[in-house]
């Protein structure tokens, strides 16, 4: 286990050592094959920019990739709440 994650009864908090909520978000991206579905060209080609620790940081990497991409129409960027298939307890949706 990492620092700042520990399992409590079965689950895991999603809290930095400081007690600051962790949020991660993973941000990758990859060339399309059709651009009206989710389906990569090339799945070994998906580039992994990175996890980031909430959505504010996870959309200034997915930003600035876009932008590096703007010129080809089918590659895109995703940002995955990873911290939602980690703990669907912090998915906000849920709590309404």
């Amino acid at each position: 286990m990492s620092s700042g994650a520990c399992a409590l009864g079965g689950a895991w908090d999603m809290s930095d050592q400081n007690g600051h909520g962790q949020l991660l978000h993973l941000v990758f991206g990859g060339e399309l094959a059709d651009l009206h579905k989710v389906e990569f060209r090339d799945l070994d080609k998906l580039d992994i920019v990175g996890i980031y620790p909430n959505y504010a940081a996870a959309y200034a990497a997915w930003k600035a990739k876009a932008q590096q991409t703007v010129d080809n129409a089918h590659m895109r960027y995703f940002i995955v709440h990873m911290h939602r298939l980690l703990d669907p307890t912090t998915d906000e949706r849920v709590k309404r």
